[in-house]
């Protein structure tokens, strides 16, 4: 596998496991219905955490990470001959789309196989975990956070979490081509692609 489609599976699994869950009221709970049978939100969320007001329950999502991306919005975000790569790392299920004989541009999507406490385990580890943490515009009230180990930004690179509830969240990453590093921000375009999973998870069309 391509350097790039290995570099965004560390990331996720670094992100997703390296800090400790804060307690957090309520667990998801997997079915196959969506926003009317997504876990509750929680109440008892740490100061600063946003909140989800209209959870959607993404486990079933576990089962095929590729359907988290039509493709039409996959073809607005890379081109029309992306192709996408199904996996299974530590970090839980994920689907990579590129450009076939091209390491960037990439967008990849995970579904956190880890104790999901949504997006207040990036929160709890800010600054120690995670140097790098920034709340970006939510979508539709749902929360992006912009997070890395590091600040790699300036490489072309970024991962942001999208809090569907409370207790999940599901891991974007975006890295930019190599004619666009310096010129566009990974993170705006992680947050496109944010914008396009959560149409596609609310089954928008």
């Amino acid at each position: 596998m391509r350097r790039a489609t290995l570099f965004l599976s560390a990331a996720a699994l670094a992100a997703l496991s390296s800090c400790s869950t804060p307690t957090v009221d309520g667990s998801p709970t997997p079915t196959s219905g969506g926003p009317s049978s997504a876990p509750s939100s929680s109440t008892g969320l740490p100061p600063g955490v946003p909140k989800v007001g209209n959870p959607i329950d993404v486990a079933r999502f576990k089962q095929d990470p590729c359907a988290t991306l039509t493709e039409p919005r996959v073809d607005e975000l890379l081109g029309t001959r992306a192709e996408a790569e199904r996996a299974d790392g530590a970090a839980g299920p994920s689907c990579l789309w590129r450009i076939p004989s091209t390491s960037r541009p990439v967008v990849q999507v995970i579904v956190s196989d880890f104790g999901d406490s949504g997006t207040a385990k990036f929160y709890a580890g800010k600054g120690t975990n995670y140097k790098f943490l920034e709340p970006l515009e939510p979508i539709d009230g749902y929360p992006v956070t912009a997070y890395g180990v590091i600040d790699i930004r300036g490489q072309g690179d970024c991962s942001v979490a999208l809090g569907t509830s409370d207790t999940q969240s599901l891991g974007i990453a975006s890295t930019l081509s190599e004619v666009n590093i310096g010129k566009k921000d990974p993170c705006a375009i992680a947050r496109e692609a944010a914008i396009r999973v959560l149409a596609t998870i609310r089954g928008g069309n």
